[in-house]
């Protein structure tokens, strides 16, 4: 029996972690459910499983929630630094860390300190500050095992393979809703358009970041940190019907892949139950479905987040930091129809050149950057929306 800890349970990651819970009661257990400010659903999933605490993040739902529990013996916490301590507790074997963005950065190192296991779907932990938290990861000897689908399968390719060498990893992408299609149409679509994913079922922010390939930039940077490659070490090639998730090159020449329907299910199944590989319902992949599969170059010059976001990497220091804070921003934006689609490249490309560049950043160093990177997002935003008037 495995005590689980979901950060961020209302979210898509977390909600279809609990469907795997719940699948597998006899191997998991909720020990703790975080969630921001969706109190509804923290409620209704605290009173189905049951969990030793909740973190309610956003103060005002506090009472909220502590009323509706208050039959139950659960204990209810709140704010941030709650989310930092409960992670440390002694009861909690494995931390699912699916918290959207640079707030899941503190729990995440919080937990590896305690020593927990980390079930990781938090890219931008490792996008903003990779090389402290894998070097943390180390000293603690902490397994940080990946839920991202594509580093999942990149995961699942190196198992065995100690003793070999890498020559690349290639990271597929679905190509989002808008692939083929070139700047003249992309400038009038409106988000309601980006978020039709034609794969997966996924939250609104990871939707647009699908859309524009800054998830695919996100996952390159990631790729960087948790399998300690170069830079030069990862390519993206677009394979729109998600089957391939990733693959590894060996210095043979041999490539491995990991095939599966896109179903986040089975990465998240994967990461909570790792060692095991354990039986489950979920639909079986048919090649006779899928007579063909494509793959083709990215196009860098029309969704230009994914040349971008590989710059921020070869810069390296906080300048991953400036390009996830700068994205986070934009893309809240855009689903407010508040800025164009092609917009959202020139903003983050803005804000990483006004951004005060730290070549050996420290924690607080990235918490400033972050902060910064904001404002200056938030001030191109706003000419942005001027300008129209």
């Amino acid at each position: 029996m495995k005590r689980i800890a979901i950060l961020g349970s209302t979210g898509s990651v977390g909600t279809q972690a609990l469907e795997v819970v719940a699948a597998h009661p006899d191997l998991f257990e909720v020990e703790v459910l975080t969630a921001n400010s969706n109190a509804a659903l923290l409620i209704e999933q605290a009173r189905k499983f049951k969990p030793n605490a909740i973190v309610v993040t956003d103060e005002s739902k506090y009472k909220e929630v502590k009323d509706a529990l208050m039959m139950l013996p659960i204990k209810v916490f709140a704010g941030q630094q709650a989310l930092v301590d409960v992670v440390k507790w002694e009861g909690i074997d494995v931390v699912l860390g699916a918290i959207l963005g640079f707030a899941g950065l503190r729990s995440i190192i919080s937990a590896i300190e305690a020593g927990k296991t980390i079930a990781l779907a938090n890219k931008e932990t490792l996008v903003v500050a990779g090389e402290l938290v894998m070097k943390l990861a180390e000293e603690k000897r902490v397994n940080i095992i990946p839920v991202d689908s594509e580093h999942s399968a990149i995961f699942q390719c190196l198992i065995g393979e100690d003793l070999n060498k890498v020559e690349k990893l290639i990271l597929t992408a679905s190509g989002g809703p808008f692939l083929g299609r070139k700047s003249n149409y992309l400038v009038n679509v409106k988000a309601s358009h980006a978020l039709q994913h034609p794969n997966w079922s996924m939250g609104a922010k990871i939707s647009i970041d699908s859309a524009t390939l800054m998830n695919k930039g996100l996952e390159v940077i990631e790729a960087k940190w948790l399998f300690g490659m170069k830079n030069e070490q990862i390519d993206v090639i677009i394979h729109s019907q998600s089957i391939v998730h990733s693959m590894v090159q060996f210095v043979d020449g041999s490539i491995k892949s990991q095939m599966g329907l896109p179903d986040m299910k089975l990465p998240i199944q994967y990461a909570l139950a790792f060692p095991h590989r354990i039986q489950n319902n979920y639909k079986r992949l048919d090649f006779k479905d899928f007579p063909k599969l494509t793959f083709e170059p990215p196009d860098y010059k029309t969704f230009r987040n994914l040349a971008i976001a590989k710059e921020a990497m070869f810069r390296g220091g906080n300048a991953p930091c400036v390009l996830n804070a700068a994205n986070e921003m934009v893309v809240h934006a855009f689903l407010q129809n508040k800025v164009g689609f092609l917009e959202m490249s020139d903003m983050i490309e803005k804000t990483l050149e006004c951004v005060t560049f730290i070549e050996h950043p420290t924690l607080d160093d990235y918490q400033n950057t972050d902060t910064e990177a904001r404002t200056y997002a938030a001030e191109f935003i706003k000419k942005s929306q001027l300008s129209i008037y």
